[in-house]
């Protein structure tokens, strides 16, 4: 009976898991900052389904996996060793094993995340929280770095939005300027702006280029 009891909470304890994945990837890995950089790229360039969101999704998920690939297989090695043994007789099976798991996971987010806003997450935790849990809280702790990790990733991915914001700007004042003086106001600029914006990222191998950069940022 015992056994059956066990089994079950370790059925429900995978499920529980796998239901968080996505969750899991959007807070905890790279794949916020990128999607949010490609995004802000296609509508920079101002086609708003080209590439499709779908699609920019994808691409963020494989470069996701390429860049998340050691601290994956770190997992993956963790969670073939024998569980270690629990300090807490009471903890359900396996627990032990998945937060031990998780640890490299933490490590990314340290190494990523921006310790100002883990220290600002930080005393807002030991504002908010009961005086007990606050007072035991630390800056790597799971419920305060794990949303300290999200602000960091927007944060970055406004940067770089901005960045890539500005030569497309640039080329909108260009043409709508050259198109006041040639006295051409009824003509759209984004009739010429769009295909002349496609023509220079193509040409200068923009997508390549951004990818490579977006990868490199977790080195």
């Amino acid at each position: 009976m015992m056994n059956g009891q066990t089994d079950i909470v370790s059925l429900s304890l995978m499920l529980a898991g796998l239901a968080l994945v996505p969750l899991l990837v959007v807070t905890t890995t790279s794949f916020l900052k990128l999607s949010m950089v490609m995004l802000v790229l296609r509508s920079a360039i101002g086609v708003q389904q080209v590439p499709p969101t779908l699609a920019i999704y994808g691409i963020a998920l494989v470069l996701t996996g390429f860049i998340m690939a050691p601290t994956i297989q770190q997992i993956g090695q963790r969670m073939a060793q024998p569980a270690p043994p629990s300090a807490n007789v009471q903890a359900p099976p396996g627990l032990d094993k998945a937060i031990d798991a998780f640890e490299p996971l933490r490590a990314f987010m340290i190494k990523h995340g921006n310790p100002d806003q883990r220290e600002l997450f930080l005393a807002s935790a030991k504002k908010l929280w009961p005086e007990d849990y606050a007072r035991q809280a630390r800056n790597n702790d799971l419920l305060v770095l794990v949303p300290a990790f999200v602000v960091s990733e927007l944060q970055a991915g406004y940067e770089i939005g901005f960045l890539i914001y500005i030569p497309f700007v640039v080329i909108d004042l260009l043409v709508s300027n050259l198109l006041m003086a040639l006295g051409m106001q009824q003509v759209s600029p984004q009739t010429i702006t769009i295909p002349l914006k496609l023509l220079l990222f193509t040409l200068v191998g923009g997508w390549g280029k951004l990818l490579h950069a977006l990868a490199a940022s977790y080195a």
